[in-house]
C-alpha cells in the first residue's frame, strides 16, 4: 500500500495543478490576442490619396482612414460615360461614380448587345500573385454589376493584368490611385 501524502506534498500537488491550469489559460488568451491582431482589417491607404498630393514625394504612412467622396459627374449618354473605373486601395468594391457610368453601359449593352472586355488592374504594392487576383476580383465586380443589370454574361470577358500594365509609372499615392482600375474595351 502506498504511503499517505504529507500535507506539504498535498499542497505542492495542488500548486502544480493550479500552475498547469493557469498556463493553459494564459496560452489560450495569448492565442486569442494573436488571432484578433492578425484578423484586423486596417487600411494603409485611403481614397483621399486620389485627391491630395501632399505626400507625393514621401513614403506612404499609416493614417486614419477617411473616405473621400467620389467626384460628382452628371452622365446622361453613353458617349459621356466613363470606360475606366477606379477602386480604393486593396478593394474590389465599385464606387458610386463607377456605378452611375455602368448603369448607362448596361442599358446600351441590353439594347445593342456586343462583346466587351473588362481588364482588371492593380497598383505596384503587393505580390504579383496577389495583384493578379485583385485585378480579377475588380473585373469580376464590374461584370457582376452589369449582369445584375440584365446584361448577358456571355457578352462579357474578364481578364486581369495585375500590376503588369500600369496607366502611370511611379510610386506615389496619385500614381497608385490611377493604376487601381478596370478598363472596359
Amino acid at each position: 500500500m502506498a504511503d499517505p501524502l504529507t500535507p506539504h506534498e498535498v499542497n505542492m500537488a495542488f500548486f502544480r495543478l493550479s500552475l498547469i491550469q493557469t498556463s493553459k489559460l494564459l496560452l489560450v488568451l495569448v492565442s486569442a490576442v494573436i488571432i484578433a491582431a492578425c484578423s484586423s482589417n486596417t487600411k494603409k491607404d485611403t481614397a483621399e490619396d486620389d485627391f491630395t498630393d501632399t505626400m507625393a514625394d514621401s513614403e506612404p504612412t499609416v493614417s486614419t482612414p477617411v473616405a473621400a467622396p467620389a467626384p460628382v459627374r452628371v452622365v446622361n449618354t453613353f458617349e459621356d460615360a466613363d470606360t475606366v473605373f477606379y477602386f480604393d486601395f486593396d478593394q474590389a468594391v465599385l464606387r458610386a461614380d463607377a456605378r452611375d457610368a455602368l448603369l448607362i453601359h448596361a442599358e446600351r449593352l441590353k439594347t445593342n448587345p456586343e462583346s466587351v472586355r473588362l481588364e482588371g488592374h492593380a497598383d505596384e504594392r503587393g505580390s504579383r500573385e496577389y495583384n493578379m487576383a485583385l485585378g480579377e476580383r475588380r473585373a469580376n465586380a464590374v461584370r457582376d454589376f452589369l449582369v445584375i443589370q440584365g446584361v448577358d454574361r456571355n457578352l462579357i470577358e474578364t481578364i486581369s493584368y495585375g500590376e503588369e500594365r500600369p496607366q502611370r509609372m511611379g510610386s506615389s499615392p496619385q500614381v497608385w490611385s490611377m493604376n487601381r482600375r478596370v478598363e472596359m474595351k
